[in-house]
């Protein structure tokens, strides 16, 4: 007769769901501003979709969160990913993750990807060569994976 081992219980954060709320308020203030005929940008839309409350272009939200909020190397549902500014993105860029799919994929909702748009569930996959979340490609519209990849600070977790 077998035996039935317990597994190992796993960090029960990296199974949170994200908050519906907040994701239905920055969609709603996303299409305000649209229908105003303004920009929508990526750093209201996570702070408002994520909780994280801090300010400043995408490329300093990693600086700026330590000592406010925990920061890490690993995704979590709710979490802001925070781009590393590039000669291409030059302010950065934040996402928020809906979903880690598995150790090297996630799926993120964020703003401005693609100029002015909102992309809800968007496939981001880990293409660092030590499986770190420091490299990454993401998928520029449904199904379409883009040929960059870009290098990412880390995860910033909500309080």
């Amino acid at each position: 007769m077998g035996r039935d081992i317990a597994p190992e219980v796993p960090d029960p954060s990296i199974f949170s769901s994200l908050d519906s709320g907040r994701q239905a308020m920055a969609l709603l203030e996303a299409k305000q501003k649209q229908s105003l005929g303004q920009r929508v940008w990526c750093v209201p839309f996570a702070r408002t979709a994520s909780g994280v409350d801090l300010r400043g272009d995408a490329k300093t939200w990693w600086n700026a969160a330590a000592g406010q909020y925990e920061r890490g190397s690993q995704p979590r549902p709710g979490a802001v990913m925070a781009f590393a500014a590039t000669r291409q993105m030059s302010r950065g860029h934040i996402a928020v993750v809906s979903e880690v799919v598995s150790e090297r994929e996630i799926r993120v909702n964020h703003a401005n990807w693609i100029k002015n748009k909102v992309q809800m569930n968007m496939k981001v996959v880990d293409v660092s060569d030590k499986n770190d979340w420091s490299d990454v490609k993401v998928e520029r519209v449904a199904g379409e994976m883009g040929i960059s990849s870009y290098p990412i600070n880390g995860f910033i977790y909500p309080n």
